[in-house]
């Protein structure tokens, strides 16, 4: 251990005003803790001596002010020390050694894990660098102390950013709205959101900002008389009715009514021609009775009410709002709540830290907090792509919530615009994987159905339901989607192996040979030079294009000794076709140069990465594909073939009104959906229309046909391509 960790005691009166000001903030901890704490800034002091910030002040201010932050929240000790030395490791000679003999591996553990997120660069929301957000939300998972001093840490940055050049001002500015002011609105700390977004807002648009804040300031101006009134009417009304109360005018932030006049498409006139006030009382109880106060003094304005205090926001919010209509003819918002609630809401999940042991129960918006990093940890296990998991991370990180009642009554919270799939994965992933209907509010409803807040929500399901790649389009919800895929990846693994299995069988039969013909030490070693784990691996490989099966039975074979000497024996059955049933989707896709359907002669085409592409024998790019033998595949369509495919039709009519209903309905009486129409040309006279439609097969296909020419408005129908 360097000598810098080993301090001579603290002497309180060389202590520096803004080390003064953190002993103060943190009165609420053991006088032992204190000592600790102001150990910890000797410590730090020592290893950060010499070094400054851009501002020219000595670096240690900085690691202290946000230790300050922290202490205004009461975290703990751990937190307050881990914040002092957060920068420690990465900008000193002081050790994670060094932290864990002086503070405990706890100390060390919170410092390591903020160093590491240190080291993460963010572009935006859309663009953000999707591995490093991955590690940060994981280490969140690990302890959610880490993302405190993180955000502290941001919010100090944030409030001495004037010192840094313009252009990472903008990148920060930028980043600190996309990134890290949701993730504070997601873990309920509101009050650390709404700082960062208006200094955010104020480097990245200081015209906008300032435009903003001067309007803000002559509207509350003219206004104070009004708010002043309406506040006090509020008091005594609340006192006569012998309720303990405290009445505070709420003043919207630049932010807010910046975000709100883009989103909202409102001005800045309706948008400020609105009083808000928050009442807090003594329990939950009293915030209905204040409720029913309120409605009584001011007329409350029809479906402006909402009950977050039953259902609490995924946060852990909890208030009660409502929408008055006041006595200067604006609207009046008003949010009731306990200070237990007033306290989560400003600081979420960080709100009674210092109080709370292990043991004991955490608040709403920590309880909540754990189980969102819970099932994002799950998420992450099931999600090989850090894209596709950042995807699903976003839409819980910004949602626009809806909260259902399942027929037991409880409350799930999805975002905006979920689906009854959404629901039923939220209730278990058994449940979404079989399900094939939903009963909305006792109404038999499809899965595709959006929800609305208040409905009570069944989902019927049948063992033989299994998800298909149609949901990814209907699920919301990164939950769904990753349960979904991940189940598409196991179908598509089974039927690559499946098909694999079969081609490669079919190109040793071809060299006189056969799979069960190789030995296991001959296969051991072929999969340990190519770098597999299994044979499957290796089988999925050929399926998907990766390897041609041609060269792997080449290779087989030599390595079996059959290189050389004699002729290789050519299998009787070499010309079979491999069949399939178009329900290898997994390693299947069906050209849309020439739409294939069962019927038709085919041939196989395989694309790296994609498996086997089919093709019409006839479609013209067979020509060029025949000259890369080695990636084509002799396939028929097997016997028994089911689902449906997609086929194009071109069609020509007389040009008059009414004729493309007559021929949609020609289509819909031959069992065929349509899925999109276009007009290819079009005079006076007649017109060419392609309908893309979905048929079983090319007897069904040729039923359309012939049902089309017979409406007496078609002049000519025919596939297309031909």
């Amino acid at each position: 251990m360097t000598a810098a960790t080993h301090p001579a005691p603290v002497d309180l009166s060389v202590l520096p005003p803004y080390v003064l000001a953190l002993k103060e903030r943190i009165a609420y901890l053991p006088d032992a803790q204190i000592e600790r704490v102001l150990r910890a800034f000797q410590i730090g002091a020592q290893a950060h001596a010499g070094q400054e910030r851009k501002s020219g002040e000595p670096y240690i201010t900085h690691p202290v002010a946000v230790a300050g932050i922290l202490a205004e929240l009461g975290l703990d000790a751990e937190t307050i020390i881990a914040a002092i030395l957060h920068d420690t490791l990465e900008d000193t000679e002081l050790s994670r050694a060094d932290i864990a003999a002086e503070f405990g591996e706890v100390v060390a553990e919170l410092v390591d894990g903020v160093t590491k997120l240190d080291k993460m660069r963010f572009g935006s929301r859309q663009e953000a660098d999707a591995e490093s957000f991955r590690k940060m939300l994981l280490a969140m998972a690990r302890d959610l102390r880490v993302i405190l001093i993180k955000l502290a840490d941001r919010l100090h940055n944030m409030r001495t950013l004037g010192a840094k050049d313009g252009s990472s001002r903008r990148r920060i500015a930028r980043e600190t709205l996309e990134i890290f002011a949701p993730i504070a609105q997601r873990l309920g700390m509101n009050k650390i959101k709404a700082e960062l977004q208006d200094l955010g807002f104020r480097a990245l648009y200081p015209d906008r900002y300032r435009v903003i804040s001067e309007r803000i300031r002559a509207a509350l101006g003219n206004r104070r008389e009004a708010m002043g009134k309406i506040e006090t009417a509020l008091s005594v009304r609340l006192s006569a009715e012998h309720l303990q109360s405290r009445v505070v005018g709420r003043i919207k932030s630049p932010w807010s009514i910046y975000s709100k006049m883009r989103g909202e498409h409102k001005s800045f006139t309706q948008l400020m021609d609105v009083y808000g006030f928050r009442v807090v009382v003594d329990s939950a109880m009293s915030c209905y009775m204040a409720l029913g106060v309120v409605h009584a003094l001011y007329k409350p304005v029809d479906k402006r009410f909402k009950d977050f205090i039953a259902i609490p926001k995924a946060n852990g919010y909890q208030s009660l709002h409502t929408v008055l209509l006041g006595p200067f003819g604006a609207p009046i918002e008003v949010q009731i709540r306990t200070a237990e609630m007033e306290s989560v809401a400003e600081s979420g999940v960080a709100a009674h830290w210092a109080y709370k042991t292990e043991s004991g129960p955490a608040n709403s918006a920590q309880a909540r907090a754990r189980e969102w990093l819970s099932s994002l940890a799950d998420s992450s296990a099931n999600t090989v792509s850090s894209s596709e998991f950042i995807e699903n991370v976003k839409i819980d990180l910004f949602p626009d919530e809806v909260y259902l009642f399942t027929p037991r009554g409880h409350i799930l919270s999805l975002p905006r615009n979920a689906t009854a799939l959404d629901f039923a994965y939220a209730v278990h992933t058994d449940v979404g994987d079989h399900a094939v209907a939903a009963r909305v509010d006792k109404k038999l409803l499809p899965l595709r159905t959006r929800l609305e807040s208040g409905q009570l929500v069944e989902i019927i399901t049948a063992p033989s339901a299994v998800p298909n790649p149609a949901w990814l389009e209907v699920v919301v919800t990164g939950k769904a989607r990753t349960a979904i895929r991940q189940y598409l990846k196991h179908l598509q693994h089974e039927d690559a192996v499946d098909f694999g299995h079969r081609m490669l069988d079919r190109a040793l039969d071809a060299q006189g040979s056969s799979l069960d013909g190789i030995p296991s030490a001959v296969l051991d070693r072929f999969l340990e030079a190519s770098k597999l784990k299994r044979l499957e691996e290796l089988l999925s490989d050929i399926a998907l294009g990766n390897r041609m099966p041609d060269v792997v039975a080449s290779q087989l074979l030599a390595s079996r000794g059959k290189k050389g000497g004699g002729k290789p024996q050519v299998s009787t059955h070499a010309h079979e076709k491999i069949r399939i049933t178009g329900a290898e989707r997994g390693v299947l896709s069906f050209a849309n140069c020439c739409h294939p359907l069962p019927g038709d002669d085919i041939i196989g085409y395989l694309s790296s990465g994609k498996g086997i592409v089919v093709h019409r024998e006839e479609c013209p790019n067979v020509v060029e594909l025949r000259k890369s033998p080695e990636r084509c595949v002799a396939i028929e369509w097997d016997r028994d073939v089911h689902g449906d495919y997609r086929a194009e039709l071109r069609i020509e009519v007389i040009n008059r009104p009414g004729v493309l209903a007559t021929v949609a309905a020609a289509i819909a009486a031959a069992d065929s959906n349509i899925e999109n129409v276009e007009y290819v040309e079009r005079d006076a006279v007649a017109a060419t229309l392609l309908f893309t439609m979905e048929v079983k097969n090319r007897k069904h296909l040729a039923d359309v046909i012939r049902r089309v020419r017979r409406t007496g408005v078609v002049s000519g129908a025919y596939r297309y391509p031909l």
